[in-house]
């Protein structure tokens, strides 16, 4: 099968012929890949920073939306022609959604409802399970002052719409382009990121802070009030100062957080950017997320 991930030899983004995925083991799932997101994680999983269980040569993608092949033993919740959403790490067969088709674990996919389409499906596991997870352990309640660095990125972006679906009220960093985009998303204030001084230009006081944008925990740490929260989705939590809880969060497969996303992005309450490119153009996509030139937008593999 047709796909796009790394050889044996190499961990250059390549292009690659895989053999089909093996037979499912009991909760397991073959599904046929109809789209597949891409996320700056990826080069985590090449350089294994971020152990996914790639065995190359493999398909690269921890994400990605299709319809059900073939369905293991015990596995009640799907059949063969449904479609679903997922997000899996580490993978069961070695190797990713960025291919024709993927073996997954059932209980990390989610029913895709109808009106989802596969592009937005595929587009919103990682940064929604991100957003999510981070969100809930923050546990904040309306009225409480957030602050997000990289709002206008995918997870930021998703992070502002669920924060501000809460009542909570949002201020983010983001480019000066993307503050009319992040404001209708529901962010109170929008900061340029590319002042260096940003962190002075903000009243403090906030009552947590989600780092997004590698490099900015420092930063917000003194904008975050005494025994208020600071969670890093970037590894660079800072040591604890004036009761303040700072941790790293990374996130987990969760079928039944997915079933809630999708269900927000169906009914119109959660809005996504994707933009689907074909899976021939796989390597060109990796580098310019990888190097952060998508421009705020989701980019979506399709397989031809």
């Amino acid at each position: 099968m047709k796909a796009c991930g790394v050889s044996t030899a190499e961990k250059e983004v390549v292009l690659l012929e895989l053999p089909e995925p093996s037979s499912p083991k009991p909760g397991q799932i073959v599904v046929e890949v109809e789209a597949a997101g891409v996320g700056p994680w990826e080069e985590l999983e090449i350089d294994a920073s971020w152990d996914v269980g790639l065995r190359p040569p493999a398909a690269l993608g921890v994400e990605g939306a299709g319809k059900v092949l073939a369905v293991g033993a015990g596995v009640t919740g799907f059949a063969v022609g449904d479609r679903v959403l997922a997000h899996e790490a580490p993978l069961p067969g070695g190797s990713g959604f960025w291919a024709e088709r993927v073996l997954i674990n059932a209980e990390h996919a989610a029913a895709c409802p109808p009106g989802l389409d596969a592009v937005h499906a595929a587009a919103l596991p990682v940064n929604g399970l991100t957003a999510l997870q981070a969100l809930e352990k923050l546990d904040l309640s309306r009225g409480q002052r957030l602050l997000i660095t990289n709002g206008g990125g995918g997870t930021g972006a998703l992070a502002i719409q669920l924060a501000a679906a809460k009542g909570i009220e949002v201020t983010t960093t983001a480019s000066a382009t993307a503050a009319e985009r992040l404001a209708g998303l529901g962010a109170t204030e929008v900061v340029d990121y590319h002042d260096p001084n940003w962190s002075t230009k903000v009243p403090g006081g906030f009552d947590a802070a989600l780092i997004i944008a590698a490099g900015t925990a420092d930063a917000a740490l003194p904008l975050v009030r005494d025994g208020g929260q600071l969670c890093s989705l970037t590894s660079d939590a800072p040591p604890e100062e004036r009761g303040i809880t700072s941790w790293d969060l990374y996130i987990e497969p969760n079928g039944a957080q997915l079933v809630q996303l999708a269900e927000r992005a169906v009914a119109g309450t959660l809005k996504l950017a994707p933009e689907p490119l074909p899976l021939s153009e796989g390597p060109a996509a990796f580098t310019q997320v990888v190097a952060g030139r998508a421009g705020g937008k989701k980019i979506v593999l399709i397989p031809a």
